[in-house]
């Protein structure tokens, strides 16, 4: 621990600026909403507006959960790409035990994949 009161004092003003930059423009645009917006309520401004097509119904509709799982599935397997590249790209001059990683994380995949399958979560209904 530094005994020297002036690198506390340095750590404060640091501290102090990356507070102020958070919170300046935070500060700043509720001075700039309170004395540039006009206050304009009314129903049509209150409510929903899709795409110029009025809104009708409830606004909770029934969705499937399974369309997540396909997001998720799809996101696994593009990072797992994405990880794979700099493998392929260096196959030749990796060590065994690189090697050995890169397979088992292909194993995991295929895994994944494979209980994805079982599951039916690849199958669209």
């Amino acid at each position: 621990m530094p005994s020297d009161p002036q690198a506390y004092l340095t750590l404060g003003i640091f501290f102090g600026i990356a507070v102020a930059a958070a919170l300046v423009p935070i500060g700043l645009s509720h001075l700039w909403l309170r004395w540039f917006t006009p206050a304009k309520p009314g129903p049509s401004k209150h409510s929903a507006y899709e795409c110029g097509i009025e809104a009708t119904g409830p606004a909770r509709i029934q969705f499937k959960s399974q369309y997540y799982v396909y997001g998720i599935v799809f996101l696994i397997f593009d990072v797992e790409a994405i990880f794979l590249i700099p493998i392929a790209v260096a196959f030749l001059d990796l060590p065994l035990g690189a090697v050995l990683v890169a397979a088992v994380f292909v194993l995991l995949l295929l895994e994944s994949l494979a209980w994805c399958w079982a599951k039916g979560y690849l199958n669209w209904k």
